[in-house]
């Protein structure tokens, strides 16, 4: 299977720049697998779509400011402090580092992506702020800009990112970010910190649409799963079957655990908001060895393409996503590579808006 068989055109102007001012006005293609019919509808009607007796998961994380923007130092071997006046002199060449994924608290370190790559080696130290707020050690060196970080000790360190850093809207939003995407590039139920990128099917809803599904009867569950590279690496590798993913960190709570696995004895339907819950749940399942799963953290880098086979999720709401990437393949592995492709035809043709601040799809 090649990676360039999941390819379609999408016109630019339909790539979403901007919430729209009402979360939950956005359309909702719906797509029936059993009766192969494809309805466009609005996102309002999607507490209407579920069965009263559905588990509707959700991933409740949380996406910080992880992008920041700082200096290089032009002396490597000068040992340099953020406290120190005279630092200043030595600060030259603008960088833009994105915090991809914690590796360690104690020391404080980081896997990141960093800008200009090639230029940025081992033992170089970057600062933040201005005068410096941050001071960080490039202590390993990747491909594709990657690097791995050691932040100097700081009293509040999250604080300081929260100040210091900007929303990472993914690079085909093509404007700087803003004060309004710090409420409206995150779900009305994020919890837990850890993101770079929102679970972007979760943006649709509001408190009002919440409420219905409960007066409908649906059970909801939470589950985490910290968005990092695995979710929006390219593939460089033509066969899709050669990519491998990166680890995201996750985790499910025991009361989460009993929810889902209740519902899966009992023959009910299991909803995934988001791809990122369907990679939690289903490598949950695999590492539990079972059609269940167990409480508890992991990492997960499970890669899904057609031929997968689904152990936990029956239906799957998620937004429009970019041509030739992971998350396009697993849509297709839940709803059938030709039916959900002739459904982004369709989508494309009547004018629906694309990626994170997009419309989205139902499929089951």
């Amino acid at each position: 299977m090649l990676v360039s068989d999941f390819h379609y055109d999408l016109p630019p102007e339909q790539i979403a720049q901007d919430p729209l001012p009402d979360r939950a006005a956005s359309r909702l293609l719906h797509l029936d697998q059993r009766t192969t019919i494809q309805q466009d509808r609005l996102f309002r009607e999607f507490p209407d779509l579920l069965r009263p007796d559905d588990l509707l998961v959700v991933n409740n994380t949380r996406v910080f400011p992880a992008r920041l923007y700082g200096h290089r130092s032009g002396h490597r071997a000068q040992p340099l402090s953020p406290h120190n006046p005279a630092a200043r002199d030595f600060l030259q060449g603008r960088v833009e580092v994105l915090l991809t994924r914690q590796v360690s608290a104690e020391p404080n370190e980081w896997e990141c992506l960093v800008r200009p790559g090639r230029k940025i080696g081992v033992g170089e130290k970057l600062y933040f702020g201005d005068p410096p707020e941050l001071e960080a050690e490039v202590m390993e060196r990747g491909s594709f800009g990657e690097r791995r970080i050691r932040f100097a000790t700081a009293a509040d360190f999250f604080a300081q990112v929260e100040r210091l850093g900007h929303i990472p809207l993914p690079p085909y939003i093509d404007r700087a970010d803003r004060a309004v995407d710090r409420e409206r590039y995150q779900t009305v139920y994020a919890r837990t910190r850890g993101s770079v990128a929102a679970p972007t099917a979760g943006l649709h809803f509001t408190a009002e649409i919440l409420e219905r599904i409960r007066q409908r009867g649906v059970e909801m569950a939470e589950v985490t799963l910290h968005v990092g590279l695995g979710t929006f690496q390219p593939l460089r590798m033509e066969k899709v079957e050669d990519n491998r993913l990166h680890r995201e960190g996750y985790e499910i709570s025991p009361a989460a655990a009993r929810a889902i696995n209740a519902a899966k004895t009992s023959g009910r339907r299991i909803v995934a908001v988001g791809t990122t819950t369907v990679r939690t749940l289903e490598f949950a399942a695999q590492r539990a060895g079972a059609h269940s799963i167990e409480a508890g953290t992991g990492e997960a880098d499970l890669f899904i393409y057609p031929g997968y086979q689904f152990g936990m999720v029956d239906a799957l709401l998620t937004n429009f996503h970019l041509p030739q990437s992971t998350l396009l393949m697993l849509v297709c592995a839940l709803g059938g590579k030709g039916f959900v492709m002739r459904a982004y035809r369709h989508a494309v043709e009547t004018g629906y808006r694309f990626y994170s601040y997009g419309d989205c799809m139902f499929v089951e």
